[in-house]
């Protein structure tokens, strides 16, 4: 969904919206690429992993260097499984039916290797339905919508009603652009000031020219985090609002479906990570908080 101060979840949202679209009929022309099981990716000694640029707090390139939870996840699951990590950052295409095509099964025209693995694939039954290609493996992280508000400015934030009078900084075309776009028949539209990413709207809400922030809640924990803000007086909120966006969805990873084994491989890492609270302080690193995803 394009379902994010750096955008931290601005490609989580994208990547949200873009399970809901029909990729294109239009293929890339590359000559079939192959797959690597386990036993392969094991004896080569590398894991090949794509994750999303500018994508803070999961995935950015800071200094030349790669920088994230996404990237650090990655790192430990590499370790988990004794391999060295050949990491590549790659650009968010129109859909996510496309970045999968593009980075584990068809490949690009120049013919590069393929990912191992991604990361920051929606755990969606219909994606993976949609998507016979690649094969999903244990969720890693429970997304949520939330709102972010000053104290001072907003008495309290319990209900959408409570935005009536409250300017709202939010990423134009996210999916919390248009979860608030629709909120009763679009009575709050006038509230929300859109901004090219999230990262300026991020610094527009911490400027103080807004008393709301709109994003994911991970995205917005990062923000606060980064910008020295009080979580005290910038309390991080879920609203229920009725519509059609969804405001919950988990985060995994997705391998070719001829290499489930790898994904059974990557899953039982990451359970491990879990359960050892790797993953937690990982998160926690980032100024995000972490609860398990239950898949579906």
């Amino acid at each position: 969904m394009r379902p994010a101060l750096r955008a931290p979840s601005r490609a989580s949202c994208r990547n949200l919206l873009r399970t809901l679209a029909i990729p294109g009929l239009a293929l890339l022309a590359a000559g079939a690429a192959q797959a690597r099981p386990l036993d392969e990716v094991v004896a080569s000694g590398t894991l090949r992993v794509a994750l999303y640029g500018d994508n803070a707090p999961f995935s950015e390139e800071r200094g030349g260097k790669p920088r994230g939870i996404d990237v650090d996840l990655a790192r430990a699951i590499a370790e988990k499984l004794g391999l060295r990590l050949d990491l590549r950052i790659v650009d968010a295409g129109e859909n996510v039916d496309g970045d999968l095509r593009l980075n584990l099964w068809k490949g690009d025209l120049a013919g590069s290797p393929l990912a191992d693995l991604m990361l920051h694939v929606p755990h969606d039954r219909m994606l993976a339905t949609r998507n016979e290609q690649i094969f999903l493996t244990t969720p890693y992280f429970d997304q949520h919508l939330a709102l972010a508000y000053r104290k001072g400015k907003v008495e309290d934030l319990r209900a959408v009603g409570d935005i009536a009078g409250h300017l709202v900084a939010v990423e134009g075309t996210s999916a919390s652009d248009l979860q608030l776009l629709m909120a009763e028949g679009g009575r709050y539209r006038d509230a929300l000031r859109h901004f090219r990413d999230f990262d300026a709207a991020a610094r527009a809400y911490l400027a103080g020219e807004t008393a709301i922030l709109a994003g994911t809640r991970a995205g917005i924990e990062a923000a606060l985090r980064a910008g020295g803000a009080s979580p005290e007086e910038n309390p991080v909120v879920e609203i229920a609002m009725p519509g059609l966006v969804k405001a919950q969805w988990e985060l995994g990873g997705a391998v070719r479906t001829d290499s489930r084994d790898l994904a059974y491989a990557v899953g039982d890492a990451i359970t491990a990570l879990t359960a050892e609270g790797r993953l937690k302080a990982i998160c926690e690193t980032y100024g995000v908080g972490f609860t398990a995803p239950k898949g579906y």
